[in-house]
């Protein structure tokens, strides 16, 4: 029986790493080959950086109503029609021949990508209360392995298929082999009583440091998601050339899987959440400077990935430490996710306001990214400040 169990286990655990791998290729894909989307359909750069924007904007808006679809259908069956809801959207992009009709994709898909994000803390909590660490880091290395693959691919996929349409909408499939394997491993013979899992579940809006952890995890999102969009067109500013700036922004995402991976036994060494969460900030920064001196652009990259392979499981964790169950779990992640969403979803739309209104100055955008790294420092000194046991 405890056989049968450990399998079952490491088969949910597959399902959720599929599930996790669908949260990123539907933003990373578009910013290798965003020039050639411009141009083709004749976009500026403000809503060139909605492609990005929009579905983070959703992230943020939605991850509430997560919590709320969550307690009435359950978190297994609702992390199921999400996959499903990101499939269409990608899919969708196949026909996307105008712009509309592309941030129309891109809504979709946020939805949808919106709508898994709490869950799946709520889920980790629920079904791997001893081991959220480890299951987080999970998460993690799904999260950079879709991003990775989605940058990476999205130039080769585009010569491979005559189309960035085609080059967009092959994603679609992963999202319904994940949706198979989650149906497998999850949802059938998913006992009705998983539906209350989030029964009770409230926001902590009036909670101080509920607070602090929403806005550390939005500047995050902030600088996370402007690299994402706009990395490539600052390194192609440089001089150098569309595929070297893509392969940095697929570096970008590749160099977080070893950290993530290697997070867990740190912690375990040194649990001080604070002191892990001000060393990813460190190599933002250092990162930042770096990139703004024009040299060493790949160096400056790895130390720009090695920051959210800290920071973004550590932000993930926080409100899982302060839940006690997956009800609070569910409520924390989702008020965090929603304010911070919505925080990082402004990164790219301001950056592409201030590239145009600076007529190109793509050193104003890295000033800009470290001006957000400060805020962020600032905000996780101030956890610090309000810290428990479970963050020194």
């Amino acid at each position: 029986m405890n056989k049968m169990n450990k399998w079952a286990s490491l088969f949910t655990g597959l399902a959720l790493f599929l599930a996790s791998l669908n949260l990123r290729p539907a933003i990373n894909a578009v910013s290798p080959i965003l020039q050639t989307i411009r141009y083709d359909l004749g976009m500026n750069a403000f809503v060139a950086s909605l492609l990005t924007s929009i579905p983070v904007l959703c992230m943020g808006l939605f991850s509430p109503i997560a919590v709320q679809f969550g307690r009435r259908y359950g978190i297994e069956r609702m992390i199921g029609i999400s996959l499903a809801i990101i499939g269409a959207g990608n899919a969708l992009r196949l026909i996307a021949h105008s712009t509309f009709l592309l941030l129309v994709t891109a809504f979709v898909a946020g939805v949808g990508i919106a709508m898994i994000g709490p869950l799946l803390s709520g889920f980790i909590k629920h079904r791997f209360p001893s081991h959220v660490p480890t299951m987080i880091s999970l998460y993690t290395i799904a999260l950079a392995l879709g991003a990775t693959a989605a940058s990476g691919s999205a130039i080769p996929l585009q010569s491979r298929l005559h189309s960035w349409q085609g080059s967009l909408s092959l994603w679609a499939t992963l999202s319904f082999f994940a949706l198979l394997t989650w149906r497998i491993a999850v949802l059938r013979g998913a006992p009705r009583s998983n539906v209350s899992v989030v029964s009770n579940a409230k926001l902590p809006w009036g909670n101080a440091k509920a607070w602090m952890l929403t806005l550390s995890f939005g500047m995050l999102a902030m600088l996370f998601f402007s690299l994402t969009a706009w990395l490539p067109p600052v390194i192609h500013g440089m001089g150098y050339s569309t595929p070297y700036a893509a392969n940095l922004l697929t570096l970008f995402s590749l160099i977080q899987i070893p950290v993530s991976l290697v997070l867990p036994k740190l912690l375990k060494r040194i649990p001080s959440r604070v002191l892990w969460l001000l060393t990813g900030s460190s190599f933002f920064l250092a990162g930042f400077v770096l990139l703004g001196t024009g040299r060493l652009p790949w160096f400056a990259v790895i130390l720009l990935g090695i920051a959210p392979g800290i920071l973004f499981p550590l932000n993930l964790m926080l409100p899982i430490d302060e839940a006690e169950g997956a009800p609070e779990a569910a409520a924390w992640s989702a008020m965090t996710q929603s304010i911070g969403y919505t925080t990082g979803a402004l990164g790219p739309i301001l950056l592409g306001w201030l590239y145009d209104a600076t007529g190109g100055s793509y050193p104003m955008l890295v000033t800009g990214m470290v001006f957000i790294s400060v805020i962020m420092i600032c905000c996780q000194l101030r956890i610090f400040y309000q810290r428990r046991p479970s963050l020194e």
